[in-house]
């Protein structure tokens, strides 16, 4: 495995309004290989998110570091980037100068930009609503935009925060598979956390199990199953109860 990112003894408290101080993340290493499709779960309010905004620059460590191909991230760059819950589109942009967003900022002309927004609009299967509004899509819709924008950048890490969890059953299945698909064909590397253990299965390489606050890597569970992957495979059952188990276990703090 040629390894592209690491957290080295990452850690981060908060501090409330009130002057009480909440240790959020302690002591987290991690090692993450290129092309890499790695979920991360664990129970609520872990880290997990923070972990993900540490690494992407968004959010300063409180003591350890990050490291991308051996060097330090201290700030938002072009290598790695994010996709949100909330979609975070501009209301006030149509769907191509969405996806296009990114590449404006870093100057490159609007032909330009349009052609490789264009290009991934076509491989999310979002073309025909190109010079639509935010408002006129659905969830399912805008979450494709948003991977869109995202990949239109050619990040080489693509961080994921929930980002299927507001969306309905069938539409969050159809866009795990898309995002399969893309991952695969465009084989970037990918950390995605999400609260659904079902998920994390489906898509993963390897599941990062985070212990209860503050988050610390409780386990690192490979997924050694073959893709495209079916829910109704044992194998599948049992892996998913194997970090259910691991979830309760923090939860309640007893073993099962």
């Amino acid at each position: 495995m040629t390894v592209i990112l690491r957290a080295v003894n990452v850690s981060k408290t908060f501090e409330t309004k009130n002057g009480e101080r909440i240790r959020a993340v302690d002591s987290v290493n991690l090692s993450v290989g290129k092309n890499d499709f790695i979920c991360i779960v664990g129970p609520s309010g872990c880290g997990k998110s923070t972990i993900l905004r540490i690494i992407s620059g968004l959010e300063p460590a409180g003591t350890g570091s990050v490291l991308f191909r051996e060097r330090e991230v201290k700030r938002p760059g072009p290598e790695i980037g994010m996709v949100f819950q909330d979609y975070s589109l501009f209301p006030w942009l149509q769907v191509i100068d969405n996806v296009a967003v990114g590449l404006e900022f870093s100057g490159m002309k609007k032909r330009e930009r349009w052609k490789i927004a264009r290009h991934y609009l076509d491989v999310v299967a979002m073309s025909e609503f190109a010079h639509a509004f935010p408002h006129e899509l659905s969830g399912g819709m805008r979450q494709r935009v948003a991977i869109a924008r995202a990949f239109a950048k050619d990040p080489e890490i693509l961080l994921m925060d929930e980002p299927f969890g507001s969306l309905d059953a069938h539409t969050r299945i159809l866009l795990q598979k898309e995002l399969l698909r893309i991952w695969e064909s465009h084989r970037k590397t990918v950390l995605f956390v999400t609260h659904s253990v079902d998920e994390a299965v489906y898509l993963a390489d390897r599941v990062v199990i985070m212990s209860a606050r503050p988050g610390r890597i409780r386990e690192v569970l490979p997924i050694d199953m073959e893709r495209p992957r079916s829910r109704a495979n044992p194998l599948f059952g049992r892996l998913t109860d194997h970090i259910l188990q691991r979830l309760e276990e923090e939860v309640t703090g007893r073993s099962i």
